[in-house]
Formats: C-alpha cells, structure tokens, sequence
C-alpha cells in the first residue's frame, strides 16, 4: 500500500470522527439551554451574542461584525425549537444543521440600517417577536434575554413583557464542556500551539512587536480558526505593568517579551495560553529569573489546590500569597472561565474578594484558565503566565502541552 493511500484513509476516519463529534456537541449545548430553560421556568430566549447563537446553534456569520451590529438573532425554546432571523443573503450559514428550525428574515434598527426610521423598525421587531411567542407559547409573558438595546427593551416591557437575564443563562449552560466539547478545543488549542510555535521559530532583535504578533493570526487563520480577542504581546519596559497591546516597538536582544493568545481558533473554541521569553532566547538575568520562577510557582500551586466542590471563596482564600512587592501589579483574577470565550466564573484575588468577589462551586467538566502575572510596582519588566486546563475528579489537566522555560527555574 503506497504511502498517500495511508494517508487518505487516515483523514477519511478523522473526518468521521469530527463530524461524528459535531453532531453529539450540538445536540449537548442546545439541550444544556433548554435546561437552563426549564431551571428558569421560562419557555424561550432571545440571543443577539454572536458566541450565544454560536453555542446554542452552531452557526457562525461575520461573528465581530454582528458583534457590534444586532443583525442577527435567534429564539430558543425550551422544547428545543429555533428560530433563527438571519442576515440578508445569509441563510446558508444553517444549511446542513439538525435543528427544529424556522428562518426568517432579520430587522435591525440601529442608525446604520435605518437612520430616522430605527423607532418604526423596532416595533416591526417587536410585533413579530410577540407574535412567535404567542403562536408557539400561549399567554406566556416571561422572554430570557441575552442582551437588547433600550428601544427593543422599551417595546417589550411596555407590552407587559418580564425580560430575564439570559446572559446568566447562557454563561451557566456553557460552564460544562461535554468530552466533545474537549476534543473541538483540544483541536483549537493544537492549532493556537502552532502560532506559538511559530512566534518561538521567528522572534529575534530587530523585529517590531506586531510583527511578531502576525504569525499567530496567521496560522490562527491557516488552521481554520475565527479571530483574536485582544493584542496582548508587550516587550520590554512594556511588560510592566501588564496589558499594554502590541506595537510598532522594536524588539531588544535579551529583554522580556510576553504574550496572552485569547485565540478563538477552529470549531469557535478559544485557547488562552501566555507565555514569556527573552528576545533572542538568551539566558535570562538574576532578575528575569526570579520574575519567572515566582510566576512558574504561582499558577502551579493553585493548579494543584484546584478541586471539584471547592467554592471560589475558599480557592481564593487557599491560593498562592502574592509578595507583597507584587501585589499593586497582580493580574485582574486568580483563575477564569474558558469555552469559545472568557466565560463564567471569574474569580477574584482574596485582597479583592469584598470589591470584587462572587461565590459559586467549581464542578468536573469547567475548562479554565489559571493566571498569574508578577510583575513589581515601578519594576522594569514583568512575567504572564497562563495555562488552560480542565477539571477533572481528580484536580486540573492541562489542555496544553506547550511547556515552560523550566530551565529558569
């Protein structure tokens, strides 16, 4: 047997196996919204969030376009009907979905699509949401909302409409990922370790920071992925504090560079790593050293304190002290959410619990990320660090196999 004829049949079982792993991902998230349905005694809910439409139906149209523009939506009810009001021209985006599914044509009322005529057009909306709820669920006045504007929201309440927060809904519904989900991230991740990968082969002195910051779009987009979520690759002076995005800064030979991916790659999923290196790869400094290994110690011993059944309270309480030098600096959580974005929870620091602070239970199944930045107040340089994991019964794994600069350490 030649080698190509290998090959082929391996990507046919691949194939198989994907599609196979679709199928069962689709019907687990819509029946985990129907249960937060039933759970809320509510019979249906209105999603604008591209990522909610994406979770509940598996379909993906210009996600950071109608990000910004509410110009598609879709209704979801608790007996797993979908409505979907689809962009102009867009209704093949559904094509192939096993879905209980009406299509009909979206209204938009904001000022880009309907200048003066944005109150007229809204009760044209409104009208038709309230008709579809009466037709499919009779005399019910409660609809779950993931986020409207104040002129469809107006509408509503006015035609004695009780809106719910959705959003709760749907962040509750997305917090278990199925094994499938984890096989459809796992394949996100590989591709976000391939940018990594990448930014490792190719980052030397001379090159700006945004250059560098391109080869991860590029295999992101290589690979079938979505987009990025922010630009956080910072050099330098720059890695103190945290958050500042890529520029046009010129990389040094032997300064801090570090990076936080935020990479909704292939299937929607996100793969949010960080990592930091020196420019060049030289041998790091005293001080680089000691900036890392603090870093290194921190989101491992709070990977290892990570439970099932432990509450955010106590896991903040128990979690690694932060030098009191690095304590102005530290990074805005202990830990958060991860699924096809930042996702609940989002939990605080114990000096933060009473500004910040909300409890709840980490249960198996959470895909999360565990965090760390060190970086001391007036210092010149910082560390981010960050590993996505998920929570198994028996304490974190990590979803990544990138590894550390262990010989740091």
């Amino acid at each position: 047997m030649l080698s190509s004829d290998v090959i082929d049949t391996t990507d046919v079982v691949r194939s198989m196996r994907t599609e196979q792993t679709l199928l069962d991902v689709r019907a687990y998230r819509l029946s985990r919204v129907q249960e937060e349905l039933k759970k809320n005694n509510c019979s249906a809910i209105l999603l604008y969030d591209p990522v909610n439409i994406r979770y509940a139906t598996d379909t993906s149209n210009m996600q950071i376009w109608t990000g910004r523009n509410p110009s598609r939506y879709v209704m979801v009810f608790a007996d797993g009907r979908v409505i979907g009001w689809e962009f102009h021209s867009c209704k093949h985006v559904w094509d192939g979905l096993r879905l209980d599914l009406e299509l009909r044509s979206a209204v938009s009322w904001s000022f880009f699509s309907a200048g003066g005529n944005a109150e007229k057009r809204a009760q044209l909306w409104g009208e038709e949401i309230l008709d579809v709820l009466q037709a499919r669920a009779p005399n019910e006045a409660r609809l779950a909302v993931d986020r409207l504007d104040p002129m469809g929201t107006a509408f509503l309440v006015e035609r004695g409409m009780t809106l719910l927060d959705g959003q709760a809904m749907m962040e509750m519904a997305r917090a278990i990922k199925s094994p499938g989900e984890l096989v459809l991230m796992t394949e996100s991740i590989r591709a976000c370790e391939s940018g990594i990968a990448r930014m490792h082969r190719e980052l030397r002195p001379g090159m700006t920071e945004q250059d560098l910051w391109a080869h991860l779009h590029y295999e992101n987009i290589r690979h079938g992925g979505e987009w990025i979520e922010t630009r956080l690759l910072a050099s330098g002076d720059r890695t103190n504090p945290w958050m500042h995005e890529c520029s046009s800064r010129v990389l040094q030979r032997g300064e801090l560079l570090a990076f936080d991916t935020d990479m909704v790659g292939p299937n929607g999923y996100c793969s949010d790593i960080s990592r930091t290196w020196t420019v060049g790869h030289t041998r790091p400094s005293d001080d680089q050293r000691r900036l890392y290994e603090t870093a290194y110690a921190q989101i491992h011993f709070n990977m290892d304190l990570l439970r099932p059944g432990m509450n955010f309270h106590e896991f903040s309480e128990k979690a690694w002290k932060i030098p009191e030098r690095y304590v102005q600096n530290r990074y805005s959580c202990v830990a958060h959410g991860i699924g096809m974005v930042d996702e609940y929870p989002n939990v605080a620091h114990h000096v933060d619990w009473e500004s910040g602070g909300y409890d709840g239970r980490f249960e198996s199944g959470m895909t999360l990320c565990v965090e760390s930045y060190i970086g001391a107040e007036g210092g010149t340089e910082g560390v981010k660090l960050e590993q996505q994991v998920v929570l198994t019964e028996c304490g974190c794994v990590p979803l990544t196999s990138y590894g550390f600069e262990t010989e740091w350490l």
